[in-house]
């Protein structure tokens, strides 16, 4: 137990996104939105924790790192992949995190977030529905290619599909790298 509080206390930061995530998961699960409210004082107060421990250089590691987590799911958002609010979650963890984490984080997402597509289609039993979808969509992306035409065919498509709410896989993913990496204890 003694272990556990100093880990929080040394690693607070580490402590208040896992928490923040674990909330946006929450919240995303029940309504398919990680809301403005949650993710941009996230965001913000991670510039001014970074700038406060750092100074102007914190802060300018925040901000890349901020950038790096926009531009990350950023591509996905634009074709009508994912939310904004998802977007923002990542920037977050890279306004309080910095950039290595971020990069790691989404990498962790990633592969969470394609288990547990392949778990839900496999418990839906519609292998050929989905597989036909999938393949539609790569081709949409090779063929369309304007973003914006791409996000108004995901949204008429929207109501057909079995919608992965990302905040999940990206708090488990992200808390699994952090848990692995030694950064909550």
């Amino acid at each position: 137990m003694e272990t556990l509080i100093q880990g929080i206390t040394e690693n607070w930061t580490v402590w208040f996104v896992t928490v923040v995530l674990i909330v946006a998961a929450v919240i995303d699960g029940k309504i398919l939105k990680v809301p403005n409210w949650l993710t941009f004082p996230f965001i913000v107060c991670g510039w001014i924790n970074c700038t406060f421990e750092g100074g102007l250089s914190g802060l300018g590691y925040s901000l890349l790192a901020t950038f790096v987590g926009m531009m990350l799911l950023l591509v996905l958002r634009n074709v009508g992949g994912m939310g904004g609010g998802d977007v923002k979650l990542l920037m977050g963890v890279g306004a309080w995190l910095g950039t290595v984490v971020t990069l790691y984080a989404f990498a962790a997402t990633a592969i969470v977030g394609g288990i547990m597509a392949v778990l839900m289609v496999w418990k839906s039993g519609e292998w050929t529905k989905h597989y036909a979808q999938g393949m539609q969509i790569l081709e949409e992306w090779k063929t369309i290619r304007k973003p914006s035409e791409l996000s108004k065919i995901a949204r008429e498509r929207k109501p057909t599909m079995y919608l992965l709410p990302y905040g999940i896989p990206m708090a488990i993913g992200s808390i699994l790298y952090f848990a692995y990496a030694g950064m909550l204890v």
